[in-house]
């Protein structure tokens, strides 16, 4: 059997910092890596992008994403949600205290017995 992760509140496993980022990896199996993330208001995380598909998810606070091959920027609050196919850029500037979860998915190889993200739905 499986292991269960279970967190009351989330926000209390990365203090918001006086300055820069403080982040926690939370969860780590076979389907997927979730990282917390704590910024102070003002940090920001310059564009990158991921090898793997990922969700954002913010817990508390607000901040701008910049999201996209073509860079937009949106302001997103507490609550927001964001699927990402692997491979797009996006960045974070925290305009307040912020809390975010992100959710890197992986993918089972074969020898792991399921790899559904490749198969066509009939």
């Amino acid at each position: 059997m499986e292991a269960i992760t279970f967190y009351g509140n989330i926000a209390e496993e990365v203090p918001i910092p006086d300055k820069g980022m403080v982040s926690r990896t939370v969860c780590n199996d076979d389907l997927a890596r979730v990282v917390a993330f704590g910024f102070a208001p003002g940090h920001e995380l310059a564009a990158h992008t991921a090898p793997v598909p990922a969700i954002l998810y913010f817990v508390a606070g607000e901040a701008e994403l910049t999201l996209g091959a073509e860079l937009e920027k949106r302001r997103v609050t507490a609550g927001a949600f964001i699927h990402m196919p692997a491979q797009t850029p996006h960045g974070i500037l925290a305009l307040t205290p912020l809390t975010m979860l992100l959710i890197m998915l992986k993918k089972k190889t074969a020898a792991g017995g399921d790899e559904r993200a490749n198969e066509k739905q009939t």
